[in-house]
């Protein structure tokens, strides 16, 4: 057990050193860190929100908007079903609670309909129900011509899985676009999502922009009358009141039917007007709709379109000639932030759903400086109080121990920076517990080598017992402490991770250090000194 060969001595020199390597630019300014030399470490350890402060925002996925919405676009393509030639009449088409519902006029057509209305159930496969299909709707028709949609629980819960997951994925774009470090970003029950942006000096920035639904949608304006008309009369059939982004706000009179949608964007980016030099946001439609685009603007030469966001009107320009170039332009009255937010809704993609904040918190930096303060003076006292009784306790062992303990600790500092994990206070909870444990196995060898050299072992033979029997001792006691910390990590979230995260990663280097590191410190000293009795 005291034998080395060279290759190995230099493999765990070799690790320690790169621990501290890669721990040292945690302790050190960014502009010292610029003037490194390029194949030296620069990363730093990301500090989570209790640490640096930032913002905290908990969402949750509005159930109700999400399925009113999709019964709209539901009874579209009811609409669109029945209108295919040949034609079927039907009356009464539209939304009843949580489900959508037309009459068939002619009953003699009824199995007609439903043959062609099958297909709207959107028939949905997931590995959660067991791969079996599940029916997002379920189709009940009468026999006096009532064709109800309603939805099923099944199906209901797995388009909100999806929406949940959907939603993750476009509010992580948009924080990533805005520069936010290391936000962490997670599903929280069956409808929340948890949003932690650490360093966000605006909060309520963050909050506009990961909560707003962002639904661009491209629609012609309906001239038969104003919009002030149409609110005064009752609006044609199958348009709408939209009112501007202005202050006050215009009414607009526009078709129900989007003509495009955001979907069909492919990039969004911020520039200046050539004449007003106002900020405005060009955008760019991908090969599909730069297709429709042009056609649209072909048709509909000297009339008006609607640029609407989430419902609003934020510009209304009028069509000079018809855009085949697949590109165009939002104009307003945009600050320079605000066309650049919008640029960031555009590029994200808009969220499924609506989604409501139930729990927000901005946290000061200065909170976060004094909980470094406290973890720093929490880190100094257990080390000092380990290190004191290693010594009292073991001698010269007792400093060979101190030795790999203060080895552990650049290694869990280097591990967390190469992982770019972020470090929260219940991680730093974590590396102080760590510090305590890290001496556990230095303290079953030193009692087992104390016991055999009691027993009559000489002093070389001692210390190579004591390494080699508290072996299985010390692999059970931290293959144990290492299952909890992966059942905290699966099973716990944000705090809890971090603590399960850096515990885990204390574990693995605390056995390199105590028995890697530490026995071949001995050894070393052994084949230097040869003694005849140990100074334990």
């Amino acid at each position: 057990m005291l034998y080395f060969a060279r290759w190995k001595i230099a493999v765990v020199l070799l690790t320690v050193l790169a621990g501290i390597v890669t721990t040292l630019p945690n302790f050190l300014s960014s502009k010292t860190l610029e003037s490194w030399p390029d194949f030296l470490p620069k990363s730093q350890m990301v500090l989570g929100l209790d640490l640096q402060g930032g913002a905290y925002l908990l969402y949750e996925v509005d159930r109700e908007d999400y399925i009113q919405k999709r019964l709209k676009t539901l009874v579209g393509d009811i609409r669109g079903a029945l209108r295919e030639q040949p034609r079927i009449g039907y009356t009464g088409l539209g939304i009843q609670g949580q489900a959508a519902q037309v009459r068939v006029r002619d009953t003699d057509r009824i199995d007609e309909a439903r043959e062609r209305l099958a297909d709207l159930v959107n028939p949905l496969v997931n590995s959660v129900f067991g791969g079996q299909q599940v029916n997002e709707f379920e189709l009940n028709v009468s026999d006096d011509g009532l064709v109800r949609f309603s939805y099923t629980s099944d199906g209901l819960d797995q388009r909100m899985a999806s929406i949940v997951q959907q939603s993750i994925e476009v509010i992580r774009r948009r924080v990533d676009e805005i520069g936010t470090t290391e936000p962490n970003i997670q599903r929280q029950g069956t409808d929340r999502i948890l949003v932690e942006a650490p360093g966000e000096s605006d909060p309520e920035r963050l909050k506009a922009l990961v909560g707003q639904t962002a639904q661009l949608t491209f629609h012609m304006v309906d001239t038969s009358m104003s919009g002030q008309q149409a609110l005064q009369a009752r609006p044609p059939v199958g348009t709408m009141v939209l009112y501007s982004v202005d202050d006050p706000p215009i009414p607009y009179l526009v078709e129900e039917r989007p003509l495009l949608s955001g979907e069909d964007l492919v990039d969004a980016q911020v520039s200046f007007d050539q004449n007003s030099n106002e900020p405005v946001v060009n955008f760019r439609f991908n090969t599909s709709g730069a297709r429709k685009f042009g056609l649209v603007t072909q048709q509909n030469v000297g009339k008006p379109f609607a640029i609407v966001l989430d419902e609003e009107v934020i510009s209304a320009p009028v069509i000079r000639e018809p855009i085949t170039g697949g590109s165009g332009q939002i104009s307003g009255s945009f600050t320079v932030d605000g066309a650049n937010d919008l640029a960031v809704l555009l590029r994200a993609g808009a969220l499924p759903a609506k989604l409501t904040v139930i729990e927000e918190r901005s946290i000061g930096p200065g909170l976060g400086a004094d909980s470094i303060e406290a973890g720093k003076l929490a880190s100094i006292i257990a080390l000092a109080a380990v290190v004191t009784f290693m010594i009292a306790a073991y001698g010269r062992f007792g400093v060979i121990a101190n030795i790999a303990l203060f080895a552990n600790i650049f290694l869990i500092f280097g591990a967390l920076t190469v992982l770019g994990a972020t470090l929260t206070l219940p991680g730093v909870a974590g590396i102080v517990l760590t510090i305590g444990m890290a001496v556990d196995a230095n303290v079953l060898i030193y009692e087992r080598i104390r016991e055999e050299n009691r027993a009559g072992r000489s002093a070389v033979s001692a210390i190579d017992a004591g390494y080699s029997r508290a072996l299985g001792t010390i692999l059970d006691a931290n293959i144990t402490t290492l299952i909890a910390a992966v059942i905290l990590f699966q099973l716990g979230s944000g705090p809890v991770k971090g603590f399960a995260v850096t515990l885990a990663i204390g574990i693995f280097t605390t056995v390199f250090s105590a028995f890697t590191f530490s026995r071949l410190l001995i050894a070393l000293w052994v084949r230097r000194r040869r003694p005849s009795k140990l100074p334990i």
